[in-house]
């Protein structure tokens, strides 16, 4: 700021000849200066934004960052908090669009789309998504299966390994299956992979008495949700770290979903965590 450059320099050189090279009328100069010389009236606001901005490991934007005075009973504007943001220097990593590729395969005939992208779910455990993911880290390949519970978008369940392999898909829906209520009996949807077709994932949704449903081919939007949990893990965790082992990899993954699920806000949830959402609604 030319203000700012004045004020430090006037000591040595003649005001006059500085506020000529900086292009400032004498009266501007004095008006900044005595604005520089107030209290910041945002100083509070700006620590507070910036501990949850780093609480987040710079993954919330403005929007989310501005979730949390709101809670707190502090009425402050969107607006408000993007301009400190920016003045801060405090950028979200930003997701970026990728292409998507669609599944290859043979078309499934096991099950319809049921759910029909209704996403949306009244109580727990009545409609659960899920889909198989990859990630990179050096030579390897680490595969993600997560079960997904529409009713607050928590990763009820979860697998990793190096395969993407029946056995992989399999048991994170048996862990799943063991967090149900002796009552409930869930929608599964899924695309048409071929974990999905195979006799032994319907066998587990028969066994457990739950009803299958599958995307149709090469429709990325009828599983939305799913797909836009792996935006969010990629571009919050893994497109801007680089990992030097596959265990320190995992190790991260497991503190990322544990993240997620427990304290990362959501504006589809008005501004909770899955957990909080659901506590909140269990309570009432």
């Amino acid at each position: 700021m030319k203000t700012q450059v004045v004020a430090t320099l006037k000591a040595q050189y003649p005001l006059a000849a500085l506020l000529k090279a900086a292009g400032l009328a004498r009266s501007t100069f004095f008006y900044q200066q005595a604005r520089l010389a107030r209290p910041d009236p945002h100083a509070e606001l700006k620590t507070a934004i910036t501990e949850e901005f780093e609480a987040a490991h710079g993954r919330y934007g403005h929007r989310r960052v501005h979730l949390v005075p709101s809670r707190k009973g502090r009425r402050v504007a969107r607006k408000t908090v993007l301009k400190l943001m920016n003045t801060l220097g405090l950028v979200c990593k930003v997701r970026r669009p990728r292409r998507h590729r669609s599944w290859q395969g043979q078309t499934g005939t096991t099950a319809g789309n049921l759910l029909n992208r209704e996403f949306g779910a009244s109580s727990p455990d009545t409609k659960w998504v899920t889909d198989v993911t990859e990630f990179r880290v050096g030579d390897r390949k680490i595969y993600l299966s997560p079960v997904i519970d529409l009713f607050d978008r928590s990763v009820i369940a979860y697998s990793c390994g190096l395969s993407p392999s029946l056995e992989l898909t399999n048991s994170s829906l048996r862990a799943a299956i063991a967090t149900l209520p002796a009552a409930a009996r869930p929608l599964v949807h899924s695309d048409q992979g071929f974990h999905y077709q195979h006799v032994t994932w319907r066998r587990l949704l028969a066994d457990a008495g739950l009803t299958q449903s599958m995307s149709r081919r090469g429709n990325c939007l009828d599983n939305a949700v799913a797909e836009n949990f792996f935006g969010h893990l990629k571009e919050e965790l893994f497109h801007h770290t680089t990992f030097d082992t596959v265990e320190e990899f995992t190790a991260a993954l497991h503190e990322y979903i544990d993240w997620y699920n427990t304290t990362r806000i959501s504006t589809t949830l008005k501004g909770l965590s899955p957990v909080q959402y659901r506590a909140q609604a269990l309570a009432a």
